[in-house]
């Protein structure tokens, strides 16, 4: 076990040096953060004198060390369209993106896993074949189509929610949320079902064709000859072992659905870090863009590493052959 979480931290700290290296070319690709910080009629004078402040004629690796140095204590200096820390924009922003993200998850957990139980042991039924042909509209339909229809129908046609903003926000400490007022709540009903509405189709299918595989297997059929009922062989032994690659799925889709809320923020000016990330593009904002780059690959290395473990903790089979390995 302990080999298994070194080996895995150590492969989280490379990804996290790639994206880093990544997200500090930025700097140097996406434009001269001199020329962006600097009006026109600035001197040549003026421009040496904030490329030797900011570090900028020091050796490549000198720059990328500082770079890592400021990155780990969360400054990723001052965006160039607002003129603010990056980090405050950041944690400004963030709850609302894991607000978000948080309820389009647990929207495709709670509706997802039943429908793909349902549509595995009533695969016959037209009820599942028409749920089934349904959910194709959640992988064929882009996120902001799906957005539109639902401003359409519920905010214009029958004006029942809010079509864009977040609505009232509470104050936690430095946490904001709107799970708190009613303004809140409704705001946040159609970006979330827009953007949990593909992890539904794909936990639902997930769900369906591992319970119609593990439905076939030997230990289910010894199951059913000693005479245990069906409720205790679908719920106690095949939904059982069918949500161990649900969990893998689900906590992948966690980090999918934080990093590529940007289009659902668009639709609905969310004000998270998608929306924050797309206004930094379009000005070249390169502060604003690397620390988006980076804490959305800090997410995405720390879901990969509690999915790893949680895999390792339910699956007796890695363990065994994480043993093995472990013993050559």
């Amino acid at each position: 076990m302990l080999a298994f979480i070194i080996r895995r931290l150590l492969q989280s700290v490379l990804v996290m040096l790639a994206v880093g290296f990544i997200a500090f070319s930025l700097f140097n690709f996406v434009g001269d953060p001199v020329s962006l910080m600097l009006p026109p009629e600035a001197t040549t004078a003026d421009r040496e004198a904030v490329r030797k402040a900011l570090g900028l004629d020091d050796p490549f690796y000198v720059q990328f060390g500082s770079f890592l140095g400021n990155a780990l204590q969360g400054n990723f200096g001052i965006s160039l369209r607002l003129g603010r820390p990056v980090s405050q924009l950041i944690a400004e922003r963030l709850p609302a993106t894991l607000e978000l993200a948080m309820t389009a998850a647990l929207i495709g957990l709670f509706v997802g896993i039943p429908l793909g139980v349902y549509t595995a042991l009533r695969r016959d039924k037209w009820t599942a074949k028409a749920i089934l042909t349904t959910s194709l509209i959640g992988v064929s339909l882009p996120n902001f189509l799906i957005g539109i229809f639902l401003i359409l129908i519920f905010a214009v046609w029958l004006g029942w929610l809010p079509s864009f903003g977040r609505g009232d926000v509470t104050q936690l400490g430095l946490w904001s949320t709107g799970l708190l007022t009613a303004s809140g709540i409704k705001a946040l009903i159609l970006p979330a079902i827009t953007l949990g509405f593909y992890p539904v189709t794909l936990i639902m299918r997930l769900v369906r064709s591992e319970m119609l595989e593990v439905l076939r297997t030997d230990y289910i059929k010894f199951a059913r000859a000693r005479g245990l009922t069906n409720r205790s062989v679908h719920f106690g032994h095949a939904l059982k072992n069918t949500l161990v690659p649900v969990m893998t799925i689900t906590g992948l889709q966690l980090g999918g659905l934080i990093a590529f809320a940007i289009i659902t923020e668009t639709v609905f000016q969310w004000p998270g870090m998608g929306l924050l990330f797309i206004q930094a593009v379009q000005f070249a904002d390169i502060p604003v863009m690397a620390a988006y780059l980076c804490l959305i690959g800090l997410i995405f290395v720390i879901i990969n590493l509690v999915v790893d473990l949680l895999y390792y903790a339910v699956d007796p089979r890695l363990r065994i052959g994480g043993g093995g390995t472990g013993g050559h």
